[in-house]
């Protein structure tokens, strides 16, 4: 009998090949256990308010107004919205073809992509052209544009760090590419050394491999480091040497933990480099509304920049971002608010400020306690998070938790996590999910449950994981 179309074993090979550990295994028994009444705790993925984390009240105000316009038209609105929101709601329906619920242009509305062009500006301190920056759905979705334009076939492979977001590892199986991994090294803060990009680089060739493109992840998901200016010049002059599009994840940006290592974006150590390097890389920065301090993930708010693109390849990323018609609009005016938050002498300043402030003050010291944490556990060992939104321990498991684990048909760290999952409800993403070397285990969770619950999940983690080493030993094997 001729199968269907869609029946499993006619799809498309690369949509069953594809992995996205992050909604995987341990999310769906997460699922299942929250459904039968367990309490659980969601550190499985950077969702903030999932986790308690309260909207920032001025871009609410405003977006709420121009999805509701006819509030404008109130007598009253003066009473219950600030004047500089309400200035800011009609500074936006005035951009759109028919508010809210009309198409913009595929690249974004002109005059927030304005917005984000002068940001960058005076992020970096040098030109952004407005018609090289397109918003998108999420940083993910401009992503995944770029990554369908540059992936060709099988032999196409893309330079991507280990352990990695499963983002990339997912869209360039489900584009039928090759991902060629270069490993940070743990011992070094999760650092980047040029020597392990020129040997990966050198091994796809000798597999009949073109690598075509490289990723960061800055500050990194899920290891949480911040590269250094010094770093970036690296890698910057390995790209432009290996003829390598750069493709500068930068989503966690205002995610900074610390101050010896502050974010600075790949396209300002670009530029500051000079001539010809600055005039010769291909370079893609990504952003969001998803993290920072404004954690808006379900609005789906995103832009990329790019920066020595020839024009008609931009013409086919627009055509390629025409197929979709519109990136969702009310994300767009979060995106423009974002870029452009209110300033001092503005109305909502002082809360805005007071409010933005304190939750990143707040997710800083969440950090410390949840590097503390983990590191006062047996057989744990964790760098200090110093960006992004993420813990990343390794945990050096036991013999006989590794024969355990074979025995249960199970990778050893997805043992370890489902058994966390089931004794405490904390549902995390096993190591194995991003990469890591062989015989190295680790989990990913968040920084993001409340702080006053911080102590408490800290605990009940430490508890598990002691009893979990005295069950199965506390020698521990890398295979």
């Amino acid at each position: 009998m001729s199968l269907k179309a869609l029946d499993y074993d006619s799809l498309n090979e690369n949509v069953k090949n594809c992995q996205y550990a992050v909604r995987g295994e341990l999310y769906l028994r997460a699922s299942e256990l929250q459904k039968e009444g367990k309490k659980i705790i969601f550190t499985n993925v950077g969702n903030p308010h999932a986790l308690g984390q309260k909207p920032l009240t001025f871009p609410r105000q405003v977006v709420a107004l121009c999805q509701a316009p006819f509030l404008l038209d109130d007598p009253n609105v003066g009473m219950i919205f600030p004047a500089d929101a309400i200035a800011r709601a009609k500074h936006y329906l005035s951009l759109t073809s028919g508010g809210l619920g009309a198409y913009s242009d595929s690249r974004g509305l002109p005059g927030v992509r304005k917005e984000v062009a002068e940001f960058i500006e005076r992020r970096d301190g040098y030109p952004s052209d407005p018609e090289l920056i397109f918003l998108t759905d999420g940083a993910s979705k401009g992503v995944m544009q770029i990554l369908n334009c540059v992936i060709r076939g099988q032999k196409d492979g893309i330079l991507v760090p280990v352990p990695q977001y499963p983002l990339y590892s997912a869209t360039i199986s489900l584009l039928g590419g090759t991902l060629v991994p270069y490993y940070l090294e743990e011992s070094e803060n999760w650092g980047l050394d040029v020597n392990n990009l020129r040997q990966s680089v050198a091994q796809a060739r000798s597999q009949g491999i073109t690598v075509r493109a490289m990723v960061i992840i800055n500050p990194g998901n899920p290891t949480g480091q911040c590269l250094s200016e010094a770093n970036l010049r690296e890698i910057l002059r390995f790209c432009c040497n290996e003829r390598l599009v750069l493709l500068g994840d930068e989503v966690y940006q205002q995610n900074i933990y610390q101050d010896e290592r502050p974010f600075i974006s790949s396209k300002k150590v670009l530029m500051d480099m000079g001539a010809p390097i600055s005039k010769e890389v291909q370079l893609i920065s990504f952003h969001t509304v998803s993290k920072g301090y404004w954690g808006e993930c379900g609005q789906r708010g995103g832009y990329f920049e790019m920066t020595n693109i020839p024009p008609k390849t931009v013409e086919e990323i627009y055509k390629v971002a025409s197929i979709a018609l519109s990136p969702n609009v009310s994300a767009q005016i979060f995106m423009g608010l974002m870029v452009s938050p209110p300033k001092p002498g503005d109305i909502s300043y002082d809360q805005f400020v007071r409010e933005s402030k304190g939750i990143l003050e707040s997710l800083r010291r969440r950090a410390r306690m949840m590097t503390d944490g983990f590191n006062s556990c047996k057989n744990v060992v964790c760098n200090f998070t110093e960006g992004a939104m993420y813990s990343f321990p390794q945990i050096k498991l036991p013999p006989k938790a590794i024969q355990a684990a074979k025995q249960a048909g199970k990778v050893p760290d997805v043992f370890y996590c489902l058994k966390l999952l089931e004794a405490t409800g904390i549902s995390t993403v096993p190591g194995s999910g991003f990469g890591q070397k062989e015989g190295v285990f680790h989990l990913r969770t968040t920084i993001l449950p409340a702080e006053e619950e911080m102590p408490e999940i800290m605990d009940s983690f430490k508890k598990f994981n002691d009893e979990f080493m005295s069950q199965y030993g506390v020698g521990y094997s890398r295979m």
